[in-house]
């Protein structure tokens, strides 16, 4: 992929003392590029000090074509809040720009550690990815899949997701345009046409 570094930019959420870039996808910089930090503990010395669940993020639409989360959506909203879930997506969708990523890591569901650390507050492992990508969502009415669609207008695929004893590191794409509303096209058309046979 070629990029701009002049405008290629990348955010570092929860970035703590370690600016590490952990993960790097194989056709991106392999160093930070523009990179901006945001984290709640400005001893941390961020550029950005904010509280990841106090929504929206400050930053524009399309800001970012890297957003980094390692270690830290663990310690944002509730296991079950699946309304603060979708609005955070909803969130990273709407700063990231088109192509973007979301590169992260998380603590894996049986490390001593998910629950273990008194600030984790829930788990976000593979699975949970599954409801962010809208081509999942074709499914609906056929399986037992929840609909979200109420909520979530983003659309993420997920690129790579590895598990180990410890962590769940992912990559995953924004598709911009959202394919929410082409899906729901879709699957109103094929209802209308099997009513009226």
């Amino acid at each position: 992929m070629n990029f701009d570094s002049r405008n290629y930019k990348e955010l570092l959420i929860g970035c703590g003392k370690n600016w590490q870039k952990k993960i790097v996808h194989t056709d991106r910089p392999h160093d930070w590029l523009n990179l901006t930090t945001l984290d709640n503990n400005s001893q941390h010395n961020p550029n950005v000090v904010h509280n990841l669940e106090k929504l929206p993020l400050p930053f524009a639409e399309d800001s970012f074509d890297e957003l980094h989360a390692y270690e830290v959506l663990e310690h944002t909203g509730y296991q079950g809040d699946y309304e603060f879930f979708f609005a955070q997506f909803n969130d990273f969708y709407r700063i990231l720009k088109p192509n973007g990523l979301l590169i992260g890591t998380a603590p894996n569901w049986n490390n001593i550690w998910a629950f273990g650390d008194p600030s984790h507050k829930r788990i976000i492992q593979k699975e949970s990815f599954y409801f962010l990508d809208q081509e999942a969502y074709r499914q609906v009415g056929k399986t037992t899949m929840s609909d979200f669609r109420y909520l979530y207008d983003g659309d993420f695929k997920l690129i790579s997701s590895d598990v180990d004893k410890v962590c769940h590191s992912f990559i995953l794409q924004i598709i911009k345009p959202s394919r929410k509303d082409q899906i729901l096209f879709e699957q109103k058309l094929i209802h209308t046409l099997n009513v009226a046979a």
